[in-house]
Protein backbone atom coordinates (compact mmCIF):
# COMPACT_ATOMS: atom_id res chain seq x y z
CA UNK A 1 0.00 0.00 0.00
CA UNK A 2 2.45 2.22 1.01
CA UNK A 3 4.56 1.89 -2.11
CA UNK A 4 1.36 2.28 -4.21
CA UNK A 5 0.74 5.38 -2.67
CA UNK A 6 4.84 6.94 -3.08
CA UNK A 7 4.17 5.88 -6.55
CA UNK A 8 1.59 8.16 -6.80
CA UNK A 9 3.06 10.90 -5.03
CA UNK A 10 5.71 10.69 -7.13
CA UNK A 11 3.98 10.72 -10.50
CA UNK A 12 2.06 13.86 -9.14
CA UNK A 13 5.15 15.95 -8.33
CA UNK A 14 6.58 14.73 -11.82
CA UNK A 15 3.48 15.70 -13.87
CA UNK A 16 3.85 19.36 -11.62
CA UNK A 17 7.44 19.40 -13.16
CA UNK A 18 6.73 18.81 -16.04
CA UNK A 19 3.55 21.23 -16.26
CA UNK A 20 6.16 24.03 -15.07
CA UNK A 21 8.56 23.23 -17.77
CA UNK A 22 6.22 23.33 -20.24
CA UNK A 23 4.53 26.45 -19.08
CA UNK A 24 8.13 28.20 -19.27
CA UNK A 25 8.61 27.49 -22.48
CA UNK A 26 5.35 28.64 -23.91
CA UNK A 27 5.91 31.37 -21.95
CA UNK A 28 10.02 32.14 -23.72
CA UNK A 29 8.14 31.42 -27.33
CA UNK A 30 5.74 34.46 -26.19
CA UNK A 31 8.31 36.68 -25.44
CA UNK A 32 10.33 35.69 -28.42
CA UNK A 33 6.86 36.48 -30.24
CA UNK A 34 6.74 39.66 -28.53
CA UNK A 35 10.13 40.55 -28.84
CA UNK A 36 10.34 39.41 -33.13
CA UNK A 37 6.90 41.89 -33.21
CA UNK A 38 8.84 45.03 -31.60
CA UNK A 39 11.84 44.91 -34.12
CA UNK A 40 9.70 44.61 -37.06
CA UNK A 41 7.59 47.62 -35.56
CA UNK A 42 11.11 49.51 -35.05
CA UNK A 43 12.41 48.72 -38.24
CA UNK A 44 8.87 49.10 -40.46
CA UNK A 45 9.22 52.99 -38.48
CA UNK A 46 12.79 53.49 -39.13
CA UNK A 47 12.03 52.87 -43.33
CA UNK A 48 8.80 55.37 -42.54
CA UNK A 49 10.93 57.70 -40.89
CA UNK A 50 13.66 57.31 -44.03
CA UNK A 51 11.43 57.23 -46.73
CA UNK A 52 10.07 60.95 -45.50
CA UNK A 53 13.39 62.45 -45.39
CA UNK A 54 13.92 60.86 -48.43
CA UNK A 55 11.11 62.41 -50.07
CA UNK A 56 11.71 65.79 -48.36
CA UNK A 57 15.10 65.47 -50.05
CA UNK A 58 13.90 65.47 -53.21
CA UNK A 59 13.11 68.22 -55.33
CA UNK A 60 10.17 69.70 -56.25
CA UNK A 61 8.06 68.69 -59.41
CA UNK A 62 6.57 71.62 -60.71
CA UNK A 63 7.02 75.48 -59.14
CA UNK A 64 4.03 78.63 -59.77
CA UNK A 65 4.60 82.05 -61.37
CA UNK A 66 2.56 85.04 -62.09
CA UNK A 67 2.34 86.28 -65.79
CA UNK A 68 1.05 89.50 -66.16
CA UNK A 69 0.67 92.43 -68.76
CA UNK A 70 0.81 92.42 -72.35
CA UNK A 71 -0.29 88.39 -72.47
CA UNK A 72 -2.96 87.08 -73.84
CA UNK A 73 -4.25 84.97 -70.15
CA UNK A 74 -2.45 86.28 -67.40
CA UNK A 75 -2.45 84.37 -64.12
CA UNK A 76 -0.78 81.87 -61.88
CA UNK A 77 -0.06 79.14 -64.11
CA UNK A 78 2.08 75.32 -62.55
CA UNK A 79 5.29 74.84 -65.05
CA UNK A 80 7.69 72.20 -64.38
CA UNK A 81 10.64 72.89 -62.05
CA UNK A 82 13.89 74.73 -64.01
CA UNK A 83 11.15 76.05 -67.02
CA UNK A 84 12.21 79.20 -68.54
CA UNK A 85 10.60 82.70 -69.23
CA UNK A 86 9.04 81.32 -72.40
CA UNK A 87 7.01 78.75 -71.69
CA UNK A 88 5.61 80.60 -68.47
CA UNK A 89 4.38 83.39 -71.77
CA UNK A 90 2.94 80.49 -73.46
CA UNK A 91 0.93 79.18 -70.86
CA UNK A 92 -0.50 82.26 -70.65
CA UNK A 93 -1.74 81.92 -74.27
CA UNK A 94 1.32 84.14 -76.06
CA UNK A 95 2.18 87.91 -76.04
CA UNK A 96 -0.38 90.85 -76.85
CA UNK A 97 0.36 93.01 -80.26
CA UNK A 98 1.14 95.38 -77.20
CA UNK A 99 3.60 94.05 -75.90
CA UNK A 100 7.54 94.69 -75.95
CA UNK A 101 9.28 91.34 -76.26
CA UNK A 102 12.81 92.30 -76.71
CA UNK A 103 12.56 93.91 -73.11
CA UNK A 104 12.17 90.49 -71.59
CA UNK A 105 14.83 87.52 -71.14
CA UNK A 106 13.10 84.28 -72.46
CA UNK A 107 16.07 82.34 -71.78
CA UNK A 108 15.83 83.24 -68.04
CA UNK A 109 15.62 80.13 -65.94
CA UNK A 110 12.10 80.40 -63.39
CA UNK A 111 11.95 79.89 -60.03
CA UNK A 112 8.99 79.08 -57.77
CA UNK A 113 6.69 82.02 -57.10
CA UNK A 114 8.31 84.89 -59.59
CA UNK A 115 6.35 87.10 -61.52
CA UNK A 116 7.20 87.34 -65.21
CA UNK A 117 5.74 91.18 -66.09
CA UNK A 118 5.33 91.53 -69.88
CA UNK A 119 5.73 95.34 -70.60
CA UNK A 120 4.48 97.11 -73.86
CA UNK A 121 6.92 98.95 -76.04
CA UNK A 122 5.40 102.80 -74.95
CA UNK A 123 6.59 101.23 -71.12
CA UNK A 124 9.67 99.82 -72.60
CA UNK A 125 10.41 103.40 -74.50
CA UNK A 126 9.97 104.91 -71.42
CA UNK A 127 12.10 103.00 -69.24
CA UNK A 128 15.11 103.39 -71.98
CA UNK A 129 14.33 107.21 -71.85
CA UNK A 130 14.16 107.10 -68.12
CA UNK A 131 17.98 105.64 -67.82
CA UNK A 132 19.41 107.49 -70.77
CA UNK A 133 18.35 110.26 -68.47
CA UNK A 134 19.82 109.39 -65.81
CA UNK A 135 23.21 107.79 -67.40
CA UNK A 136 22.86 112.30 -68.76
CA UNK A 137 22.32 113.78 -65.63
CA UNK A 138 25.37 111.54 -63.90
CA UNK A 139 28.35 112.91 -66.62
CA UNK A 140 30.22 115.07 -64.13
CA UNK A 141 29.21 118.26 -65.87
CA UNK A 142 28.08 121.52 -64.64
CA UNK A 143 25.06 122.27 -65.71
CA UNK A 144 25.52 126.04 -66.87
CA UNK A 145 21.66 126.58 -66.32
CA UNK A 146 21.24 125.18 -62.53
CA UNK A 147 24.20 125.08 -60.90
CA UNK A 148 24.70 127.35 -57.95
CA UNK A 149 27.59 129.55 -57.17
CA UNK A 150 29.89 126.81 -55.21
CA UNK A 151 29.46 124.38 -58.05
CA UNK A 152 30.34 126.68 -60.46
CA UNK A 153 33.85 127.67 -58.84
CA UNK A 154 34.67 124.26 -59.00
CA UNK A 155 35.60 124.71 -62.43
CA UNK A 156 39.18 126.30 -63.05
CA UNK A 157 39.45 129.65 -63.62
CA UNK A 158 36.29 130.86 -62.28
CA UNK A 159 36.03 132.60 -58.95
CA UNK A 160 33.43 134.12 -57.18
CA UNK A 161 33.18 137.12 -59.13
CA UNK A 162 32.65 135.10 -62.40
CA UNK A 163 30.50 132.79 -60.53
CA UNK A 164 28.25 135.04 -59.89
CA UNK A 165 28.31 136.91 -63.08
CA UNK A 166 27.54 133.67 -64.75
CA UNK A 167 24.44 133.33 -63.03
CA UNK A 168 23.32 137.06 -63.69
CA UNK A 169 23.97 136.27 -66.78
CA UNK A 170 21.67 133.33 -66.84
CA UNK A 171 18.62 135.39 -65.11
CA UNK A 172 18.97 138.33 -67.36
CA UNK A 173 19.05 136.09 -70.17
CA UNK A 174 16.74 132.97 -69.39
CA UNK A 175 19.52 130.61 -69.64
CA UNK A 176 22.53 129.82 -71.81
CA UNK A 177 21.40 128.54 -75.10
CA UNK A 178 25.43 127.26 -75.73
CA UNK A 179 28.34 126.73 -73.92
CA UNK A 180 29.82 129.12 -75.89
CA UNK A 181 27.62 131.69 -74.73
CA UNK A 182 30.12 131.74 -71.79
CA UNK A 183 32.70 133.89 -73.62
CA UNK A 184 29.75 136.55 -73.46
CA UNK A 185 30.46 137.33 -69.78
CA UNK A 186 33.14 139.56 -68.86
CA UNK A 187 36.31 138.22 -67.91
CA UNK A 188 35.78 134.93 -69.56
CA UNK A 189 37.93 134.88 -72.24
CA UNK A 190 39.30 131.59 -74.68
CA UNK A 191 41.58 130.90 -72.48
CA UNK A 192 39.65 130.38 -69.37
CA UNK A 193 37.06 129.31 -71.70
CA UNK A 194 38.86 126.66 -72.97
CA UNK A 195 39.58 125.06 -69.44
CA UNK A 196 36.07 124.50 -68.65
CA UNK A 197 34.24 123.62 -72.00
CA UNK A 198 34.44 120.08 -71.70
CA UNK A 199 33.15 120.32 -67.93
CA UNK A 200 30.09 122.25 -68.34
CA UNK A 201 26.79 121.67 -70.42
CA UNK A 202 23.18 123.31 -70.94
Amino acid sequence: MRKTTHARVGCFFLYLYLLTVVTGMAGCSSRESESSALQEACASEEEETFSEKEAEALPAESIYVHVCGEVNAPGVYELPTDSRVYAAIEAAGGITEKASAPSLNQAERLSDGQQVYVPSEEEAQGQTSSVQGMAEADDGKVDLNTAAKDELMTLSGIGEVKAEAIIRYREEKGGFNSIEELKEIEGIKDGVFNKVKDKVKT
